[in-house]
Formats: C-alpha cells, structure tokens, sequence
C-alpha cells in the first residue's frame, strides 16, 4: 500500500502518478482558504502567527507528520548506489525522531513546519514535471519558495519569528501579504481549471 502511494505521489509508478490538474485545484482552494481566512480573522491569524514558532504542540504534530513521510520515501525511494545504507537509515531516523522531540524543543514548530515544506515540494514538482502549459509554471514557483523557505526554516527557525514580527509591524504589510496569497490562490485554481 505504502510503495502504491510512493509511487503515485513521485510519478513512478507505470500507470503515470499524481495529475497536475488535481494538485492545482487543491494548492488554489488551501492558499484561497487559509488566506481568506487570515484577512476575515485578522485579530485570530495574527496571534496564531505570533505563537506557533515556539508552540510544542503544533511541533510535535508536524514532526509526527514528518516523520510518517520521511519514513515511507526512504523505505521506497531509488538510492542508486548507496541503497545498502537504506536499513541504517530506516534505523537512525526514528531515533532521531524520538531525540528531536525530548531534546530539540526550542522552534521545533518552525523546524518540522520547514520540513514539511521540503517534503510536500517534491510530489507538486513531480505533477508539474515535462507538463506542457506553460501555466504550469506557478506550481514550481510555489514549491521552490516552500523549498527555500524551508530550509531557512529548518536551519535557521529564529527567522520566522522575526520574519513574523517585521509582517506584522504594519498593517500594510500586512494586506499586502494576505491579499498576494488570495490572489496567487485565485490565479492558480483559474488556470487549473482552464489550462491544466
């Protein structure tokens, strides 16, 4: 079941993999949701935003979801010559895991939100892949900023709380964000639809 649902997320298995269409329509409606959201409930968004960096709940919740994914892509993913290091692998990363949650607590929202960030990049850069339209292109734009982003976040978590604090220091910021996230959703579940 799990190699199944690999394979369909990387676009590897023979029958093809996860349709750009599909993860268009999806991606536009959740930036469209979450952004709307934000700019109905301003005073509720801001204040998620201003603690979740050090909230443990939320932590430990994206790293268990982190996990799970991390899991299932070294268990199936092609490791060329290095597939022998698979099993250590396997072995290490729930360890890490466990180590992570009892000793790495500072940010460890930010962090597992950054992994998340790395890891959801790879199947929406695999449904864009060779794809005619070039509307596709706002599909790779989005994941290479959750790929950069997240590796900032990851390596450098104090960054989102201060990028948090700058956002949120104006209020013109402030629309400027929420309204570029609707519109970014609007555009890319229009061409979706229309192009995909």
């Amino acid at each position: 079941m799990f190699k199944e649902l690999h394979d369909y997320l990387y676009h590897l298995a023979p029958t093809g993999g996860l349709p750009m269409q599909p993860v268009g329509i999806l991606l536009g409606l959740a930036l469209l949701a979450v952004h709307l959201w934000a700019w109905r409930n301003a005073d509720r968004a801001k204040a998620f935003l201003r603690s979740f960096p050090r909230h443990y709940g939320w932590g430990v919740a994206l790293l268990s979801l982190d996990f799970i994914w991390s899991m299932v892509v070294l268990a199936y993913m092609d490791m060329g010559e290095f597939f022998f290091l698979r099993k250590w692998f396997l072995t290490l990363v729930p360890i890490g895991f466990v180590l992570v949650l009892v000793y790495v607590k500072e940010f460890l929202a930010v962090r597992a939100l950054g992994s998340l960030m790395l890891l959801v990049a790879g199947p929406v850069l695999a449904a864009a892949f060779l794809q005619p339209p070039v509307t596709r292109l706002l599909l790779p734009i989005l994941a290479y900023a959750w790929i950069i982003s997240g590796m900032f976040f990851v390596g450098m978590p104090f960054l989102m709380r201060d990028w948090t604090t700058w956002l949120l220091a104006r209020e013109g910021r402030w629309r400027l964000a929420v309204w570029s996230g609707i519109a970014y959703g609007a555009a890319l579940l229009l061409l979706a639809i229309t192009t995909y």
